[in-house]
């Protein structure tokens, strides 16, 4: 299992950071257009933005096989996930969104296990289960807990397109592809099969779109194009199960940049579920270092 390494936190922390700033863009660009048209212009943003970088490191468009082959991968799943979770604004609230969609943190080491075969320390789980509660503390409202609706139905889905999403990235970095043009690849693939889906399903209307620009621009730039990139080279030096418990902080840094930027009070309930959330990422930390020492016990060091 790849170890983690202080660069790949601070790394998934800022991903993290991005992701949670730029969820309320994600929302609000859904009151001006559809999911499809959401997801294809934002990929598409993500792409363009890569572009100069992509050419820099080829020297023209010379990917190898094996980067091809992963962008394609890869932009599926990608386009997959994004889609489920666009689509997922139309019936359930962000709050509840966000809480589902960090059930990836919970399914990257059940799939790990299942399929891959690879042992999870106990500690681990403690924290991935922490990690879920104060999740549910963060974004649920437990006096105002609904019934299950299509949008939460949605959400989970998405949960698995991005835990499938996390594990290949981290088969791929194995192979020694570059970072960049793997996001390249993955954005270029979603951005094709989205803005397909578009034009298809929707009826995209270029004064709505227009409206939806800041959202847009933000929620492709900096969400995609940065932090889905900073993602791939993040869990360069991380563990891919600790790598999902990361970057699922993005919902406690969406409650703290409402409360900084939009001088959004933070409830008691939600000042716990960040402390218990970073509290899991500190339990996560202690339990790959000991599994590593237990591993390795001449050196004393992890391995």
């Amino acid at each position: 299992m790849r170890k983690t390494r202080p660069l790949g936190i601070i790394i998934l922390l800022i991903t993290a950071i991005i992701w949670g700033s730029s969820f309320v863009a994600q929302s609000i660009g859904m009151e001006s257009i559809d999911a499809f048209t959401f997801t294809g212009i934002r990929t598409t943003l993500g792409m363009l933005f890569l572009l100069p970088f992509t050419l820099l490191i080829n020297k023209g468009f010379d990917f190898s096989r094996k980067t091809l082959r992963a962008g394609l991968i890869l932009g599926v799943v990608f386009s997959l996930a994004q889609n489920f979770q666009q689509f997922a604004f139309y019936y359930s609230t962000s709050g509840k969104i966000a809480f589902i969609t960090a059930f990836y943190m919970f399914f990257v080491p059940l799939f790990s296990v299942i399929f891959m075969k690879k042992k999870i320390a106990i500690l681990t789980w403690v924290s991935i289960m922490m990690g879920l509660a104060g999740l549910f503390f963060l974004c649920i409202d437990p006096g105002d807990i609904t019934a299950i609706n299509f949008g939460d139905i949605l959400a989970l889905v998405c949960a698995v397109f991005y835990a499938v999403q996390i594990m290949l990235i981290d088969k791929y970095l194995g192979e020694d592809i570059n970072g960049i043009q793997m996001s390249f690849m993955q954005f270029f693939v979603a951005a094709i099969i989205s803005i397909a889906a578009m034009f298809i399903f929707e009826k995209p209307d270029l004064a709505n779109i227009k409206t939806a620009a800041p959202s847009l621009l933000y929620s492709g730039i900096m969400s995609c194009g940065i932090a889905y990139t900073l993602q791939i080279v993040g869990q360069k030096y991380t563990s891919p199960v600790i790598a999902s418990l990361l970057m699922c902080l993005e919902s406690v840094f969406a409650v703290i940049s409402a409360a900084l930027l939009l001088h959004e009070g933070m409830l008691p309930r939600e000042i716990a579920g960040c402390i218990i959330m970073f509290s899991a990422i500190i339990i996560s930390q202690l339990s790959e270092t000991f599994l590593a020492k237990k591993t390795n016990p001449a050196s004393g060091k992890p391995s």
